[in-house]
């Protein structure tokens, strides 16, 4: 069973939901941003957050930002988290979380099924990489400052070690299969709608190397591919260059869109 409870919103144009929806056997939430006032169907954009656990928790400032661009933007929370069910596992069984809350979205009144973006930040990349694998019905998913591999996460992150121990059971030397069920790179020749890679060379906390290594096995299997590519921007970027990001982020997937409906004609 889907909830829907609205909640404040400090656009007068977007409206603010809190949504509890099935995931697996849990009960879990996110949120879900709605421009008001439009009368055509508009296209869904899934928004997945990085982070692990409160850190990294949906921004509401971010998921109306997109609203405001046309997209019906639906946010996960992942389980275990804001009351949600269940126990978040960082790129593990909360992958269903994601690909649950596709569903929903394609579902919504208003919502343009056959319009369905996707766009995941850091740990949201993976996420978005591995929902649009097993969605391929999505119209292009963008992969911002997103882990890629998670054996290079690990040696990246000696800060989140103990964390990836505990959910994998172990190091990658210990645990190998673990570490490749949550790596999208070795699944990646199965992704089959268009790629947006945005990344920073000086992102401090998921290196380029990530960026660069899906760009080449994209290019191995010969799928549509774009990479923006900054010099300057850190992990977390002051609220201008989001936009900027952002913003470039929505351009890409309405020439995505612009084209699928060209190539329909």
């Amino acid at each position: 069973m889907t909830t829907f409870q609205q909640v404040p919103s400090t656009s007068s144009t977007v409206k603010l939901y809190e949504v509890t929806y099935q995931s697996g056997p849990y009960q879990v939430k996110g949120c879900l941003a709605k421009p008001v006032n439009h009368t055509a169907t508009l296209p869904g954009l899934l928004y997945l957050r990085g982070g692990y656990k409160s850190f990294g928790m949906v921004s509401k400032e971010w998921v109306t930002t997109l609203a405001k661009e046309g997209y019906v933007v639906f946010a996960p929370y992942y389980r275990g988290n804001e009351g949600g069910e269940g126990s978040e596992d960082f790129i593990g069984e909360d992958r269903e979380d994601a690909a649950a809350a596709f569903d929903v979205l394609a579902g919504l009144e208003g919502v343009d099924e056959r319009r369905i973006h996707i766009m995941g930040f850091s740990r949201g990349g993976a996420m978005a990489l591995f929902t649009a694998i097993a969605r391929p019905q999505s119209s292009s998913v963008v992969v911002w400052s997103g882990v890629t591999d998670m054996r290079l996460t690990y040696e990246e992150r000696e800060d989140l070690q103990k964390t990836f121990r505990k959910v994998t059971g172990g190091t990658p030397a210990q645990e190998p299969e673990e570490y490749e069920r949550r790596t999208p790179i070795k699944y990646i020749e199965k992704l089959s709608v268009p790629l947006l890679i945005i990344h920073s060379r000086k992102d401090e906390n998921v290196s380029i190397n990530h960026a660069y290594l899906l760009q080449r096995e994209m290019e191995k299997y010969e799928n549509p591919c774009e990479a923006k590519i900054y010099n300057d921007f850190s992990h977390h970027l002051n609220d201008l260059d989001r936009k900027k990001v952002l913003q470039e982020a929505c351009d890409w997937m309405k020439k995505w869109e612009e084209n699928k409906r060209k190539d329909a004609l």
